[in-house]
């Protein structure tokens, strides 16, 4: 018999998540054909060698754009009816007219119907077709597991249901079951299951390891999150210590997850505090403009008096540029490497007339002088001085996109 192709993601569902509206389509090698029935007949027969250039049939009535129209149509109802999932249920428990046993490990047995099994996971499906049949009745075996899982997995491969209680003491042996029969759903509860409420400190190596080895790379990468920032308590888990006898490989790459981490948190610490340091840079331009063509508090502006009453300044910077320059203007220290206070102000004027575009009308002192004198640098000094002109521009440029981000949904409300 040709081997038979069927979806098993979801029962009633195919393989775009759409409610099938039509009979199961069971593919063979060569062609399409509907029903299992038609499948045994066809199988039989070849076409004759003198055919072999023959055209492809056309397809059978209803299964191009009747199908493609009834998918269509059915994506906005993807939720199944409760009234179809009890239906569902009620032939689980009380396995009407079964005809397929699964046991268990303990002695147990579980009432199925073969034909749903099988259109849920083609594992159970390539099991089922070389299972034996006693008195009309399949039987196969599903070691490993208690059987108590067992009855949960078969029960959602019917209705997608479980009891949370069975949920949180299975789910481990759930996940395995998912994995290793191809339930790609029943997988995707089981990792939700874990990743939202049934992770901790005490199993977190546990199941890190069970990911790994099922496929789950999502609640990997959670399991490799939770043990990096709890590594100092982890460490001292039972799960941790069994982990390291029989999984050394895998201890070594959580240590090297953990220096890269805490490399890449000490790299944005170091660009946190660069950005500051510009920001200040940045901060200090505008209260240097503003004293010197507003006047700010004991400091008038060049071609103006200082009126006597001053609003409350909103420069955070104004006050520190103020003494700066009370200080640069009254300096008397003549000495080998000069004062550390005036070098800074020079520093910050020598700043301001890289970023100033207003050349004739500006206010700031030695404006005009640091333009000129930077025809006479390097290109190493030159590049050096550029450079700290676009940090302090984008520190500028990243706070206020910030500001904007933080602003913005409180206007809308």
């Amino acid at each position: 018999m040709a081997c038979l192709e069927l979806d098993s993601s979801q029962f009633l569902l195919n393989g775009d998540g759409n409610v099938i509206g039509s009979p199961f389509d069971i593919q063979l090698e060569c062609n399409s054909f509907t029903g299992s029935k038609a499948v045994q007949d066809h199988s039989r027969y070849t076409l004759p060698s003198q055919c072999t250039n023959a055209p492809d049939p056309p397809p059978l009535p209803g299964t191009s754009y009747g199908a493609h129209r009834t998918s269509r149509n059915a994506k906005a109802c993807r939720c199944v009816p409760e009234e179809i999932q009890d239906f569902w249920d009620r032939m689980f428990f009380e396995a009407y007219q079964y005809d397929l046993r699964v046991l268990t490990e303990d002695g147990n047995e579980v009432m199925s119907h073969s034909c749903v099994v099988g259109i849920k996971s083609p594992v159970l499906r390539a099991m089922l077709e070389e299972a034996k049949v006693q008195g009309g009745i399949r039987h196969i075996l599903i070691p490993g597991v208690p059987s108590e899982a067992v009855h949960v997995f078969i029960r959602f491969l019917y209705s997608s249901r479980f009891e949370q209680y069975q949920m949180k003491r299975y789910v481990l042996h759930l996940l395995v079951l998912s994995h290793v029969f191809s339930v790609p759903s029943l997988k995707r509860v089981c990792i939700n299951q874990l990743e939202t409420s049934l992770l901790s400190p005490e199993n977190v190596v546990d199941i890190l390891q069970l990911a790994r080895l099922c496929d789950a790379p999502r609640l990997s990468l959670v399991c490799t999150r939770m043990i990096i920032g709890d590594f100092k308590a982890i460490t001292q888990t039972e799960g941790w210590r069994v982990m390291r006898q029989a999984n050394p490989s895998l201890e070594q790459e959580l240590l090297e997850s953990l220096v890269e981490e805490d490399t890449k948190r000490q790299e944005r610490a170091r660009r946190l505090e660069e950005n500051k340091v510009y920001l200040q840079l940045h901060e200090a331009m505008e209260a240097l403009i503003h004293i010197c063509r507003d006047g700010c508090r004991t400091i008038g502006p060049r071609d103006q008096t200082l009126k006597s009453s001053q609003a409350v300044c909103r420069f955070p910077a104004c006050k520190g540029i103020e003494l700066l320059l009370r200080h640069f203007s009254a300096c008397k220290m003549r000495v080998p490497g000069g004062c550390a206070n005036c070098k800074r102000i020079w520093q910050l004027l020598e700043l301001h007339s890289r970023m100033c575009s207003a050349t004739e009308t500006c206010h700031v002192p030695l404006c005009r002088h640091f333009k000129d004198k930077m025809q006479h640098l390097s290109r190493k000094e030159e590049a050096k001085w550029n450079l700290l002109v676009s940090k302090v521009l984008e520190s500028k440029a990243t706070t206020s996109s910030i500001s904007e981000r933080r602003t913005f949904p409180s206007l809308k409300t």
